[in-house]
């Protein structure tokens, strides 16, 4: 089948939304020649089995299973490029959708004055259903953050329902950091030139049934991604967040090596040995929740991972205090010599894990494209 339209679907947990989803968009659909793609990240409901079960006997539907990786844009990126259809679109598992916008959506872009249709919560006509207040202020508050980032006007960047002419999307993909949730706002912040976007109104529907993508990260997640649509250009993001944590373990450190030196009376090496094992366990703790997120180690890998981090790292720790030690013995303030031997330990750390540490955990994490 040559399909004119898919519909990505990410998927976790939605078992008992694939069958009703499948429904709709039959209905949705009449006339046109569409498929869909559900993007599993290996369900432990066993969704990509039952997708697969289901595409058995139904040439419209397609699966792909991803094992050891998890996030929503990543997952509708990999979708939207296992598609040779002139338009794509996306939209969630769990019915909060309104399939119904989607021939609307794909009649404006046949009539190709426009590149990419939103379906939007905040224009006339729209709506965010039963939300309380406090989830419609920090929806909104997100919003506007997103908007000051775009270089065009869209009044609902945060919305996952969306279409797209795949050229468009090919021009954007990579450019896009498929970090976190809101993939449209990475998709429109990646683009080279500004798109012809249109948006169509629709309520945001109460889920059906399954479970949230969203977890106690995602507020961390999306201001990752702004921080990379903004300088991510410059500098790695994943280089800003070993940064990030390397400053907080550089308080950390010297924290305590004032603690030992200043008031436990420890002589400088001493101090400086049990700050700089501190901050290493500290540094793997967030690097391993943060930095390194899409490869977390977990797990008995987990506690594998910091023995060989701080065995590895050692090395980087017995540099960094020779060298405090030497401007320390040279007249240099302490904090200043316990500052400059942690810098010399960060860099060494970040090649260090990114190569041995977390290396392990990324070979754990390459595609399972099952086809159905």
């Amino acid at each position: 089948m040559n399909a004119e339209l898919t519909v990505v679907v990410p998927t976790f947990n939605e078992r008992t939304n694939i069958r009703p989803l499948i429904a709709k968009l039959y209905a949705a659909l009449a006339g046109v020649e569409w498929e869909v793609v559900f993007v599993d990240d290996d369900s432990p409901d066993d969704t990509a089995d039952h997708v697969r079960s289901i595409a058995r006997s139904d040439p419209r539907v397609r699966c792909i299973q991803r094992v050891g990786r998890r996030g929503l844009s990543s997952a509708c990126i990999e979708g939207l490029s296992s598609s040779s259809a002139p338009y794509l679109a996306v939209m969630d598992a769990d019915l909060q959708h309104d399939e119904i916008l989607l021939k609307d959506m794909l009649a404006l872009l046949r009539q190709e004055k426009t590149d990419l249709v939103i379906g939007s919560r905040y224009i006339s006509g729209g709506g965010v259903g039963n939300w309380d207040s406090t989830r419609q202020s920090i929806s909104r508050f997100a919003t506007r953050l997103g908007q000051g980032l775009l270089k065009v006007r869209v009044a609902d960047p945060m919305s996952g329902f969306f279409m797209i002419r795949n050229d468009c999307f090919w021009n954007a993909s990579r450019n896009m950091s498929g970090r976190g949730f809101k993939i449209l706002l990475d998709l429109i912040a990646s683009t080279p030139q500004p798109i012809r976007i249109a948006e169509l109104p629709y309520v945001f529907r109460p889920r059906h049934s399954g479970e949230s993508k969203l977890d106690s990260m995602v507020a961390l997640e999306y201001a990752l991604l702004l921080l990379d649509k903004t300088v991510g250009w410059l500098v790695p993001l994943r280089f800003l967040m070993f940064v990030l944590v390397g400053s907080i373990g550089a308080i950390l450190h010297l924290a305590i090596l004032g603690v030992f030196f200043r008031i436990a009376a420890q002589d400088f090496w001493t101090s400086q040995m049990a700050a700089s094992l501190c901050a290493m366990i500290l540094n793997f703790v967030l690097n391993n929740f943060m930095t390194y997120r899409d490869r977390r180690l977990r797990g008995n890998r987990l506690i594998g991972g910091l023995l060989v981090f701080v065995a590895i790292c050692s090395i980087g720790a017995f540099t960094n205090t020779q060298i405090a030690e030497y401007f320390f013995t040279h007249s240099v303030p302490w904090w200043i010599a316990g500052l400059m031997g942690a810098a010399v330990g960060s860099v060494w750390n970040y090649g260090v894990s990114s190569q041995f540490v977390w290396h392990r955990g990324r070979r754990k994490t390459k595609l399972n494209l099952r086809p159905s």
